[in-house]
């Protein structure tokens, strides 16, 4: 016999027709290679066979089966010692935009871990508590991995809770070019186990992956954790028995007479319910905008005791003091892929599993019938009881029955009695479930409504048919967002009666705010009185708004509630040209009346600076309240300017003239008389009547070269119309959430603006970065000028540009010809070319407002965190209701009655062509002449 190759041994196995197989087994892998037979007349692997003994034979034959054994556990054994690296994040907090996901977080911590292929959600849940030290009795872990999209360089949040997403993240090395996968840990607090025995021999318990044995990690769904945010509705009207039958059945006729305790129905205040909702602990709040954020104002997390008698108030929601970048403000587009459960992991119940509460072992049982095609009847409920069993039980004799009892002095309810699974047969799927009502759905977009308060019905349609398989109607998904904020934040009539207490909140923790009612108490009961108007500032922005530019932008939008109602707003802005909220108004509407009304409340408790300048469009009401006297808002004591994009949308829809209107731009923003007088004359050659129209308006409130230097510049309203972006979500919010926003908001514009003059002064950084940016342009383009001095005494030259165009320069009158000097409160290029020639330091000419220092004043002071609501003080006033006219009428969508203008048509798009008779507004399905031609 050969010797065996030294990596290798061949195997003679049986003949099989007449010739031998050869398999090669190769060591490191130990993995069988059938080999082709020997050629005719090449030696055999072993030369005689016959003289080899019997038991050598009976060897070969076991031999190759156990090699077949032990080859597979080594290749299982190779693929589990693989690894994969994942770069987790923590102690901070994930941002998603339109385009990528990141984390941020002050104390944010970067840690590299090296997965298993094969790890299960259990195995990684371990290995990040080993690697991160998270302590998984007080925190349930948010797993959310960076996944990348397949239209182009876009990312959004992948949520990890289960064994097959873990493996969905693995495998993005395979099938992308991602190298390392970026996974995002956020926490939250665990609220309690239910491992307890309760109530008689009732056992306590939850099998598989619940919070008896480990902890729920909050990325996955938990039947018996389920959070309860508030208020489901009427829990008789959740379970009407469809068969109008409302007595047991004949296995459940004794229990149920059986006596059991009554559930306790006391509706938890909407402020006790927000405190639920947040994702935080002891008022910490961290603003979003920067990576590194000051918190300074607030008690540091590791100071702070779990019983720590000083409870204080949280924001809503997580948006409410989410102040990125205003242009993404608004939360991000709703995924559809994003996988929502509200509760329920799946398979069949089990007696004595407990709910926490009788909602959830609703949600629960729905749930189930859902994804088994099911439906069920309700045959018995109250608030101490629920009996269901299946629909067709009578039809197809099917057996699955439910039955569940409160535990005693609790709102759990615990299974006692289940037979399943279904028997029957559904013979065809509807597009809609019976079970899958406006509750769940309610229950359902909770998570989604936190981050995006405008989430439309069409996408809560999208993510039930992603999540469940059916297309519910447009008025399901609108009636379950209508219940999921209530149940989120309260409900839109009692928040005005809680609205005074809110205030009185804010103002024991906040000293010097200002709040000024306006109510109505004809024709009413004894103490109650009907809302009309409330007036609401922060001392913050009263006292940063004195070290702003003296402008003022006011603005109005609607309130899209349960109640019509506009808000009206005052916005300043800094020296970094950022907005400044300044004053805040609920209101009936936008007249002459509550104008005035907001304007003195403004004069009277917010400032009394003079000279403000007040931009705003052409309402009558603004109108009229500028031009009284009484109200101190006529010149001297302020100046009234116009919004440029308003007035040239009023003169387009005159004369609907795209040429005039932009010689109307030009002319408005126009820095000099000469370049005005030029664009005006033009005007008049072509219509004479629009000439006119704009000749009867003082060309002051509206023209920057007549403007003196009152605006800075600032032409439209854009800083109040951009907030009103801002809070377009909440504006569908009752009035005690909206005024909650507005607070948190500021709270973080404050921190992160705070945070920048802080280290702007640290730096002996002399301007805000706007100031610097436009200073270093003109220093740039002032170096190619020719300069000629005059008189050294006054500082008179005479500046020539690159262009050839010249003008003169005062330094001893800080004026240039230009005009842009006075109209920005910044030295123009040709001030800067002067200042350099006779070595003077242009820095002087800068307006004081754009400092560093007057920047870091305005946002220098603290808003203090607002104590828990039952530390509030008692409001003792009437009780405060609104206004039964103002409510909306109907059901279903509301009609939008916004009145369009020539603003709203999109510049550059031209109307549809005909593509039959070539004309314009209609198309060739639409065409009238279709059939002649």
């Amino acid at each position: 016999m050969p010797a065996f190759p030294p990596t290798a041994f061949e195997l003679i196995q049986m003949p099989v027709s007449g010739t031998a197989a050869i398999t090669r087994l190769y060591p490191p892998l130990g993995l069988p290679l059938l080999l082709p037979p020997p050629a005719a007349g090449s030696p055999a692997p072993l030369q005689n066979s016959a003289s080899a003994p019997a038991w050598f034979f009976f060897f070969l034959l076991l031999f190759p089966p156990l090699l077949l054994v032990i080859a597979s556990f080594r290749v299982r054994s190779i693929m589990t010692d693989a690894t994969i690296s994942v770069i987790c994040y923590y102690n901070g907090q994930m941002l998603r935009s339109k385009t990528d996901v990141t984390y941020e977080g002050r104390k944010a911590v970067i840690a590299p871990i090296d997965i298993p292929v094969e790890c299960t959600f259990e195995e990684l849940i371990s290995l990040i508590h080993l690697r991160t030290n998270i302590d998984k009795r007080r925190f349930k872990l948010l797993l959310n991995c960076k996944y990348p999209l397949s239209n182009g360089n876009r990312f959004q949040p992948f949520p990890i809770w289960d064994d097959s997403s873990v493996q969905r993240m693995l495998n993005l090395v395979n099938s992308t070019a991602i190298d390392e996968i970026e996974l995002f840990i956020e926490v939250d607090r665990v609220k309690g186990l239910l491992n307890q025995s309760v109530g008689g021999d009732v056992d306590f318990f939850v099998r598989d992956n619940h919070n008896a044995a480990h902890p729920d990690y909050g990325c996955g769904p938990s039947r018996s954790q389920v959070p309860n945010f508030g208020p489901h509705g009427d829990d008789d009207d959740d379970c009407n028995d469809e068969e109008g039958n409302n007595d047991c059945d004949e296995d459940f006729d004794d229990e149920c007479n059986e006596d059991a305790d009554v559930e306790v129905d006391e509706h938890a205040s909407p402020f006790t319910n927000f405190n639920q909702i947040l994702e935080n602990e002891h008022g910490i709040y961290v603003s979003t905008q920067a990576p590194s954020c000051d918190v300074s104002n607030h008690l540091d997390d590791e100071t702070l005791d779990e019983s720590s008698p000083v409870n204080y108030h949280l924001p809503p929601t997580p948006q409410f003091q989410h102040v990125e970048n205003l242009d993404n403000a608004v939360a991000s587009a709703w995924t559809p892929w994003v996988q929502h459960t509200s509760g329920y992991s799946g398979g069949e119940f089990v007696i004595g599993e407990v709910f926490n509460s009788k909602s959830d072992l609703q949600d629960a049982a729905k749930i189930y019938s859902i994804k088994s095609h099911q439906e069920f009847i309700v045959v018995a409920s109250s608030k101490k009881l629920l009996v269901l069993r299946c629909k067709k039980a009578e039809e197809c004799n099917c057996p699955w029955k439910l039955r569940a009892m409160v535990v005693k002095d609790t709102s759990l309810f615990v299974i006692n009695k289940y037979t399943g699974p279904h028997t029957c047969v559904n013979p065809c799927l509807n597009r809609d479930h019976h079970q899958l009502d406006s509750n769940l759905v309610a229950t359902h977009i909770k998570s989604l409504l936190k981050a995006q308060f405008t989430l439309t019905p069409a996408a809560i349609q999208a993510s039930v048919m992603e999540t469940w398989g059916y297309q519910i109607s447009y008025k399901k998904a609108l009636d379950g967002k209508h219940k999921a904020l209530r149940q989120l934040f309260g409900d839109f009539s009692q928040s005005y009666t809680e609205l005074p207490r809110l205030f009185l909140g804010i103002e024991q923790s906040n000293p010097g705010c200002v709040v000024i009612w306006k109510t109505c108490e004809i024709n009413m009961p004894p103490n109650t009185a009907v809302f009309q108007r409330v007036f609401w500032s922060f001392k913050p922005s009263i006292e940063g708004f004195e070290h702003c530019r003296p402008i003022m932008s006011i603005d109005g939008t609607h309130l899209y509630g349960k109640y019509r109602g506009k808000l009206l707003i005052a916005m300043g802005c800094d020296g970094n040209n950022q907005l400044f909220p300044l004053a805040f108004a609920i209101t009936e509407g936008e007249n002459t009346d509550s104008w005035g009304w907001f304007l003195a409340c403004i004069r009277n408790t917010v400032t009394k600076r003079m000279g403000i300048c007040v931009i705003s469009d052409r309402h009558p009401g603004i109108m009229a309240a500028m031009s009284d006297p009484h109200l101190g808002w006529a010149a001297p004591s302020a100046y009234h300017r116009i919004c440029m994009r308003h007035f040239a949308s009023n003169f387009m829809t005159r004369f609907k003239d795209k040429v005039l209107k932009n010689l109307l731009c030009r002319a408005a923003l126009a820095t000099t008389v000469r370049k005005f007088n030029k664009h005006m004359n033009t005007i008049g050659r072509i219509n004479s009547e629009a000439l006119q129209w704009l000749q009867a308006i003082p060309f002051h409130i509206w023209a920057l070269s007549h403007d003196e230097g009152r605006r800075y510049g600032l032409m439209t309203t854009n800083i109040s119309e951009v907030f009103n972006s801002v809070l377009k979500g909440a504006r569908s919010l009752p009035v005690t959430a909206l005024v909650q926003l507005t607070f948190f908001r500021l709270n973080g514009y404050f921190v992160a603006r705070r945070e920048l003059g802080g280290n702007r002064l640290a730096s002996d950084e002399q301007f805000t970065p706007y100031v610097d940016a436009l200073l270093q342009g003109r220093v740039v383009k002032a170096g190619s000028m020719e300069i000629v001095l005059y008189d050294h005494v006054k500082g008179l030259f005479h500046v020539k540009s690159r262009r050839g165009r010249t003008n003169r320069v005062n330094l001893h009158e800080k004026n240039c010809t230009c005009g842009k000097t006075l109209i920005y409160g910044l030295p123009c290029s040709h001030m800067i070319a002067a200042c350099q020639h006779r070595c003077v330091d242009f820095r002087l000419f800068v307006d004081a407002h754009y400092s560093t220092r007057s920047y870091y004043e305005t946002w220098a002071s603290l808003f203090h965190p607002i104590l828990n609501e039952d530390e509030w003080p008692l409001y003792d006033g009437p009780t405060i209701v609104p206004l039964a006219s103002m409510q909306r009428m109907g059901t279903g969508r509301p009609r939008s009655r916004r009145l369009h203008t020539e603003m709203d048509n999109r510049e550059g798009i031209t109307s549809i062509t005909c593509g039959l008779c070539k004309q314009l507004g209609h198309n060739r399905r639409s065409c009238k002449n279709r059939n002649q031609l």
